[in-house]
């Protein structure tokens, strides 16, 4: 038996029978005329006050007659669907919405009372700015949903909602603006989210995998973000954004690189001022991938790179090290990044103290041990605070750094040189959805680099960037 028959009791054993689980239970009552009903709902994400408020309680006081449309008419439930397949009921009532069954109907109605746990609209703690707005997205899919919505007053504004995980059931919303997002885009994101077949889906960052066009690259091709109103803004420039049901972090599609180097907060001073940040995160990012390499590759291959009065004090530091310098550097840095994985993995109050003790008491002892030197621990210390002038790109940028290590101390800046320009001639050549991650640099598009790392004021930025193929050009008149 795949459908509700209307015999009240072998409908609750079917459907019991798909959900034998201990906290899905059967709540039976009758109306003043002895008319049986039985609703169906699971224990903690139900809502059993509404439950008895605008179900139960409604009908049984009611002494009329039990047509389908008598009793929607008299309950008060804002959300009800009838449903005769029992796997969709049974998928309603793990989702939450409890199902009502009576004698003599052939469907069940599905009423939306379930029970939503969520925390507060606060801002996230990955994504701090001083000026802008200061909401963050949640782990409650409507409630990011509504965040979008109260942003996008329009009716452009879309959402379709994909259930993924075969265990799971995980909602995820596609959102776009019709008119303005290309068709194409839409409708390949579309395709991927519906060929996607997991067992669990527990956050937006496994859809990446999925939807990426070189999954394994070390590279980042999709963005992400968990304010709105950054969200928002991708979305108005001709991107798609993704939601998930318990993931507080969103993804936009198509990515640029330049994304990372900007902040919602840029938009919100002068434009020379993010200009110069912006500039600002890109050297920070450049000295925390190459200054470790070029000091090695300094000391074993190219002694006249460092000017003499820093090469003698170098040579005093590094004078009694029973390591190699690229021993020293490898293992200075696998001790900064095993003290911040440990802080951030242990308690708060633990890791806080855990950090001062590395960076203070390791550091302070491990060089008047004469186990390292003075200016590999300087020079690790500036390369870590750098990675984190742009989060969002810390994943990518300390292998990066890791891999210009080794080859600083193979061959030298030669190697340096020649794994750079591999990392250019391959942001070059990859598209995500027929987009160029590294535009507008490559290709080099004139328009497009007002908003770069250069920012122009407002008034030059009244055209969506070209780069995103937008179906709707002009952002903004001008006057």
């Amino acid at each position: 038996m795949n459908s509700v028959t209307g015999n009240l009791t072998s409908d609750a054993e079917a459907l019991k029978k798909l959900l034998p689980a201990q906290d899905i239970l059967l709540f039976p009552f009758e109306t003043e005329a002895g008319m049986p009903f039985i609703a169906v709902y699971a224990d903690g994400i139900t809502d059993k006050e509404l439950l008895g408020e605008q179900i139960a309680r409604p009908l049984r006081s009611y002494r009329g007659s039990v047509r389908a449309d008598d009793v929607r008419r008299r309950l008060t439930c804002p959300e009800l669907r009838p449903q005769k397949d029992l796997a969709l009921l049974a998928a309603e009532v793990l989702a939450g919405n409890p199902v009502l069954l009576w004698e003599g109907m052939d469907e069940a109605l599905v009423t939306g009372v379930k029970k939503v746990f969520t925390r507060a609209v606060a801002e996230p703690p990955t994504d701090v700015a001083v000026k802008g707005p200061r909401e963050g997205f949640i782990e409650d899919l409507k409630t990011n949903m509504s965040l979008v919505r109260r942003r996008l007053k329009t009716p452009d504004l879309r959402f379709e909602t994909f259930t993924i995980g075969r265990r799971s059931a995980t909602s995820v919303t596609l959102c776009f603006l019709e008119g303005i997002t290309p068709p194409s885009v839409v409708s390949d994101v579309r395709k991927r989210l519906a060929a996607i077949d997991v067992d669990v889906l527990p956050d937006s960052s496994y859809l990446t995998h999925f939807l990426v066009s070189r999954p394994r690259s070390l590279l980042k091709q999709a963005g992400t973000t968990e304010k709105p109103d950054i969200f928002c803004a991708k979305i108005a420039e001709g991107r798609v954004g993704i939601l998930a049901d318990g993931s507080p972090v969103a993804l936009t599609l198509p990515y640029l690189v330049v994304e990372d180097f900007q902040s919602s907060e840029d938009y919100f001073v002068s434009p020379h001022r993010a200009t110069f940040t912006r500039v600002l995160r890109l050297f920070a990012v450049l000295v925390a991938i190459y200054l470790p390499a070029f000091y090695i590759a300094a000391q074993l291959f190219k002694l006249q790179l460092i000017p003499i009065r820093l090469l003698l004090t170098i040579a005093g530091s590094i004078q009694n090290i029973p390591l190699s310098p690229s021993l020293e550097m490898l293992l200075v840095l696998l001790l900064l990044e095993v003290l911040n994985e440990a802080s951030i993995r242990m308690p708060k109050y633990v890791g806080m103290a855990l950090s001062v003790v590395g960076a203070l008491v390791l550091g302070e002892t491990a060089a008047r041990a004469g186990f390292v030197s003075t200016p590999a621990i300087i020079i690790v210390a500036f390369s870590g605070i750098g990675l984190y002038a742009v989060p969002n790109l810390t994943e990518t940028t300390s292998v990066l750094r890791l891999a210009m290590l080794l080859v600083a101390g193979s061959v030298g800046t030669y190697g340096i040189v020649l794994l750079t320009a591999f990392l250019l001639f391959y942001l070059a050549a990859t598209e995500n959805y027929g987009v160029p991650v590294f535009a507008p640099f490559s290709p080099m598009i004139g328009r497009d680099l007002r908003d770069s790392l250069v920012k122009y004021n407002l008034s030059s930025l009244s055209r969506r960037p070209v780069a995103l193929n937008s179906r709707n050009k002009r952002r903004m008149k001008h006057g």
